[in-house]
């Protein structure tokens, strides 16, 4: 039977940043990861667990390494998505929850609507369970030394995302993230977009990061099904095509993807993606900076 998992914590990497950190985090993760797939553990709820434990960790601009909007406040976005039913959840511009993917989960799983917002989307966590922050000034720190933060190009935007295939060849996404440096109160990015920065089917898994707005222009992640569907293109034809959109429109970013054979890509246009993947047929192996040829 096979399986495959790839995690990544966003393509805001700044070549003269030491990841050390993030490198070991990364590792122990996918390894968790791989062995939650050989367990025989849904993918949904892998990508769950996935983007969960990067958002607690503070090391890349999700959960709590996220940075406040400019009238101060921490607004989160994060979404999830079932291939194997297309059932998907999401919340956008939610303040302050310790889990934003949980609470995507949670709209996924309640199954009434597919995304909610603000503060109806807060009080909808805190209604099923999941955890506030009650001390934002201090919970949100770790956004000052993870190396992807504030005003130079590729470190201004981050995200966290994971996309698998159990051992069913069912396929999973999920994606994560605090949104761009210094952004406007109530901005929505790609994240939590359906179609966007998120995408899963029967044929392929997506997770999105960089630039949101112009993979919201491009309908990012559908865009790699879309191209896989109709034009019978092979995923990394589809995954680089999809990102020369992105490019395109001057957006710079990355993407994760698993299609329904278990094949993986993670192209990128910045600088540096921070990522790591594991399958039935590869090793648990971890990169930021350097390329790969699979």
């Amino acid at each position: 039977m096979s399986y495959a998992l790839i995690i990544h914590g966003g393509a805001g990497a700044q070549p003269d940043f030491d990841y050390t950190e993030q490198r070991k985090h990364l590792n122990e993760l996918i390894l968790t990861g791989q062995q939650l797939l050989e367990a025989g553990t849904k993918a949904v709820d892998v990508v769950d667990q996935m983007v969960s434990s990067l958002e607690a960790s503070g090391l890349y601009v999700a959960g709590k390494g996220s940075a406040p909007n400019t009238a101060g406040v921490v607004e989160l976005d994060a979404s999830i998505m079932d291939g194997s039913s297309r059932a998907a959840g999401a919340v956008a511009a939610t303040p302050n929850l310790v889990h934003p993917i949980k609470a995507a989960r949670a709209v996924m799983d309640d199954g009434q609507h597919v995304m909610m917002s603000g503060e109806g989307a807060k009080a909808f966590a805190m209604a099923n369970g999941l955890k506030s922050v009650n001390d934002p000034d201090a919970y949100y720190s770790e956004h000052e030394k993870h190396g992807s933060g504030g005003g130079e190009e590729n470190g201004s935007h981050g995200t966290v995302g994971a996309v698998a295939m159990d051992l069913n060849g069912n396929l999973a996404a999920g994606t994560s993230t605090g949104g761009t440096f210094n952004k406007r109160p109530g901005r929505v990015g790609d994240t939590p977009l359906i179609g966007a920065g998120t995408w899963a089917d029967n044929l392929v898994a997506v997770s999105c990061t960089g630039v949101g707005e112009m993979f919201i222009q491009t309908a990012a992640a559908h865009d790699v099904a879309a191209r896989m569907r109709y034009a019978g293109t092979t995923l990394d034809v589809a995954t680089r095509e999809t990102l020369d959109n992105v490019k395109k429109l001057g957006g710079d970013g990355g993407l994760i993807a698993i299609d329904h054979k278990g094949h993986i890509t993670m192209p990128y246009n910045s600088l540096g993606m921070k990522r790591a993947f594991v399958s039935s047929e590869l090793e648990a192996t971890v990169r930021i900076f350097e390329r790969e040829d699979l």
